[in-house]
């Protein structure tokens, strides 16, 4: 898996990234149930986020590791002030699914996370607040949304993110193909990869154009490395090359 090291002993695993000294695989931004909402905004989508992680999960992840545990970096769900009946029934079967592939399962909140109480009453599955520090490698798991002020953070060499959705765009002549990504890079001192969403609906956040809302990002990003997701996992280099 030497060809998807994102950061020593973290390699990627299309969106997921695979944690090889705690064999956590680690995942983030699936909303489920987004269709949903946007049929009801009057956009008629068909309902195939859930149907494509499912897919992508058994094809890129669980066909190459066995994670003992899984960790959900935030976002399970879409909706913010309620759970509709697509979102209702999508986690329950995604949490089902996921727990074929392991021994237990960590959801970490992220700021779409509301109502979820029902499910800290699942067997071996625990809801962290502000995120989950994965011993022998050192890794902290956090949504991204804030930082955090956990304790455990602060013994972290490594830290996961989500919430940004990264991507980049990379034009070539007269076309230009977008690309979900994985960004990796430093942040007050500690190694910092942010992950691309596992959510299918769209590809997500252009890192080099758009106005990024995780507080790890608000810095320059020259340095930063950029891993895209595609047939397999492609090493770019460093954000200003791509231009």
């Amino acid at each position: 898996m030497e060809e998807n090291e994102l950061s020593k002993g973290i390699f990627a695993l299309a969106e997921a990234a695979w944690v090889e000294a705690d064999k956590a695989l680690v995942i983030a931004d699936l909303h489920l149930g987004i269709e949903e909402m946007l049929n009801r905004q009057g956009v008629m989508l068909p309902r195939f986020n859930f149907a494509q992680i499912k897919r992508r999960l058994e094809k890129r992840a669980f066909s190459r590791v066995k994670p003992e545990l899984i960790v959900i970096n935030g976002d399970l769900k879409h909706e913010f002030g309620s759970i509709s009946e697509q979102e209702w029934s999508e986690v329950i079967d995604m949490l089902r699914f996921l727990q074929q592939h392991c021994s237990r399962i960590v959801l970490v909140k992220g700021n779409h996370d509301t109502i979820l109480g029902p499910i800290a009453k699942w067997e071996n599955i625990k809801i962290e607040e502000e995120g989950i520090l994965l011993e022998k490698s050192r890794v902290f798991a956090t949504h991204g949304s804030a930082i955090p002020k956990a304790g455990q953070y602060r013994k972290a060499k490594t830290v996961l993110i989500g919430h940004e959705h990264c991507a980049v765009t990379i034009r070539e002549q007269y076309k230009q193909e977008q690309f979900k990504c994985f960004l990796v890079g430093k942040f007050n001192g500690k190694n910092l990869i942010a992950m691309p969403s596992m959510n299918t609906v769209s590809i997500g956040t252009d890192v080099r154009r758009e106005q990024l809302l995780s507080p790890f990002l608000q810095q320059p990003l020259g340095r930063f490395r950029v891993f895209a997701v595609a047939d397999k996992t492609y090493n770019f280099g460093k954000l200003p090359g791509l231009d």
